[in-house]
């Protein structure tokens, strides 16, 4: 892993297989460290031809993170008020983009999990000529009408952070909340998951960067009318066990886009499952393909 300067800030980015194959960028959601996209899938994507790229989203991992800025008032944004933000969803579509142009990459391959699912259809929206064909994963297009997370995963995601910080509490309250969300098909290692949030803590816990990134998602609010102008080649894949983002939502970014491919996957919630990797991997390859690539 190294840094490099996109967008005026620093991005933390890991690449795989040969640099002269196709770019795939791999766009990761709501807190989220570049780990989540897991080895097994990165090194599937390579056996297939491709160039793998995934990173720290600003204010998450390793990357810049905005400690010097306030964290916005999610009530009044989720009320529809007018709340001041330190960066918007479009600022984060313009980090990719930006680290594309760092990596001396003209096109790639875009694929985004929940919010990455979201700044991923922007990246394809606004920048058509950048986006070679479209993965959008567990995510939304942000119709107020969808169904909401149900009242578990929604206190999954809200609920207050233990008193005590240490590696140990956070760790524990994490697994707590993945059990929540995870593919109830396919249950994780807890060994493994324990490592993963073990490994996210020592390289950078910071709840604050995690809301300040959340108000954004939360800001950009209906994506409907920028999905139907989008013309690269699109696959929406979507738990059908997804409590956070239900899979309606995953149904009305597929509406939205034209011609999108929507595949439901049984058992799958809001996670990354190893044992999954096969399934999302073909998702993603099976959009490249739509674009005359591999």
């Amino acid at each position: 892993m190294t840094a490099i300067l996109a967008n005026k800030i620093e991005l933390e980015y890991e690449s795989f297989g040969r640099e002269a194959d196709p770019a795939i960028l791999l766009i990761m959601g709501l807190g989220g460290h570049l780990t989540r996209w897991n080895l097994e899938l990165c090194d599937l994507l390579v056996a297939c031809g491709y160039r793998v790229i995934r990173f720290d989203n600003r204010d998450c991992g390793l990357s810049t993170h905005f400690s010097d800025a306030p964290v916005p008032d999610l009530r009044a944004l989720q009320n529809g008020q007018p709340v001041s933000l330190p960066y918007t969803l479009d600022d984060l579509v313009a980090d990719s983009i930006g680290l594309l142009d760092a990596l001396g990459i003209q096109q790639a391959h875009v694929a985004g999990a929940s919010m990455g699912g979201a700044i991923a259809q922007l990246a394809a929206a606004n920048y058509p000529e950048r986006v070679l064909s479209l993965t959008s994963i567990m995510s939304s297009s942000g119709n107020p009408a969808l169904p909401a997370p149900t009242p578990a995963a929604a206190t999954a995601l809200f609920a207050p952070l233990p008193r005590q910080r240490d590696q140990e509490s956070i760790v524990a309250d994490s697994i707590a909340r993945y059990e929540t969300l995870e593919s109830p098909a396919y249950p994780t290692d807890r060994g493994r998951l324990q490592q993963l949030f073990a490994d996210e803590y020592e390289r950078n816990f910071d709840p604050r960067g995690v809301a300040r990134q959340l108000a954004a998602l939360i800001a950009n609010g209906d994506r409907r009318s920028l999905l139907q102008t989008i013309t690269a080649p699109s696959v929406v894949l979507h738990g059908a066990a997804d409590q956070l983002i239900q899979v309606a939502c995953g149904e009305d970014v597929a509406r939205n886009i034209p011609n999108a491919e929507f595949r439901i996957i049984d058992g799958m919630g809001h996670d990354f499952p190893v044992a999954l990797s096969q399934v999302i991997g073909d998702a993603i390859c099976a959009a490249a393909h739509r674009a005359g690539q591999r």
